[in-house]
């Protein structure tokens, strides 16, 4: 069974500023295609998404990847901000991948702390 991977990077101006990010879904046997920030869900960044720090673009992005990865937009809104403190604020740099099991894993981490674990 083929998951999903997560890429994001930052796009870049040509006198080398940050033009933008994109966070891009990839799936075996599918095109690739532009990851659903969820703003039906909450508006935190309609500007875009962000990671690196722990504002709105990060908040935003978390909810997308949780809602994304798990399927499940209620378990999504419950536990998307603990997951921006855990993972989206700690990705550094101009790019990362995370797989959709990284991002189950840490939520089950995350609901077990709080004591909420699926099982």
């Amino acid at each position: 069974m083929g998951g999903k991977t997560y890429t994001g990077y930052r796009e870049h101006t040509a006198t080398g500023g940050v033009a933008g990010t994109a966070v891009t879904v990839h799936e075996d046997g599918k095109v690739p295609r532009p990851l659903d920030p969820r703003l039906d869900l909450r508006n935190h960044s309609p500007t875009g998404l962000e990671w690196g720090y722990l504002g709105s673009g990060p908040a935003q992005l978390a909810l997308a990847l949780v809602a994304d990865a798990l399927g499940d937009d209620e378990r999504a809104e419950d536990i998307y901000q603990p997951f921006k403190f855990k993972v989206v604020g700690r990705l550094a740099g101009d790019g990362w991948t995370l797989t959709d099991a990284q991002v189950r894993a840490a939520v089950e981490t995350l609901e077990r702390e709080r004591g909420r674990g699926r099982e």
